[in-house]
């Protein structure tokens, strides 16, 4: 698989927060950093996610958004 987007970042998935439609699904890096995304449950069924595998963080955006009180 080929994929447009530059940010690559293999890992194991260390967490799956599972609810009703989306799950989170969180992968560890390395280095002691995780990322996280919020995906839909029938993609994380699709790909066959499950704590222990690897997977891809796939980052493609053109902004991130961080706030504070």
């Amino acid at each position: 698989m080929k994929l447009s987007a530059r940010n690559q970042l293999k890992g194991k998935v260390v967490d799956i927060l599972e609810g009703a439609v989306n799950g989170v699904v969180v992968i560890d890096i390395g280095g002691g950093n995780k990322i996280s995304a919020t995906i839909t449950m029938n993609a994380i069924q699709e790909l066959g996610l499950e704590v222990g595998k690897e997977a891809y963080a796939v980052i493609k955006a053109t902004n991130v958004m961080v706030g504070v009180d």
